[in-house]
């Protein structure tokens, strides 16, 4: 099995160690199952709140060429934000047979895992919405 890490932060007020912490993750993760990881795609000051990310399109651009099965991320938000955003990408992944999958909340295939990676992506952009509102009125 191959595949890539995607990791990003969000702002300029965070540091490189976020992007070596998940990618350390990531890799151990891979190593632990026997993944071989080929590249790695990292987006600095980026938001997940839209697909506005360089490395993030250019990784589901290089999905088309079936170079890797799987996109390893240190957690869901990492790879979107936005539920609609992940559902449109995690759909066009999937037709190109790439899954994504987290390095620390394993989803089952199971009927289980569907309902939890869909809380899971609710929350990331419940968060999100939310830490802007306490911006706002800060």
């Amino acid at each position: 099995m191959t595949a890539v890490i995607y990791a990003r932060y969000s702002s300029d007020n965070q540091r490189e160690e976020s992007i070596e912490g998940q990618i350390r993750e990531c890799t151990a993760f891979a190593e632990k199952n026997g993944i071989t990881v080929l590249r790695h795609y990292i987006d600095r000051a980026f938001s997940a709140k839209t697909d506005n990310r360089p490395e993030f399109q250019a990784m589901i651009k290089d999905s088309n060429k079936k170079l890797f099965d799987m996109i390893i991320v240190w957690k869901l938000d990492r790879f979107a934000r936005n539920r609609y955003d992940s559902a449109r990408y995690k759909a066009a992944l999937k037709k190109n047979g790439v899954k994504v999958v987290s390095a620390t909340g394993v989803i089952s295939n199971g009927a289980e895992g569907i309902i939890l990676e869909s809380v899971l992506e609710g929350y990331a952009e419940y968060y999100s919405a939310d830490l802007s509102e306490k911006v706002i009125r800060a």
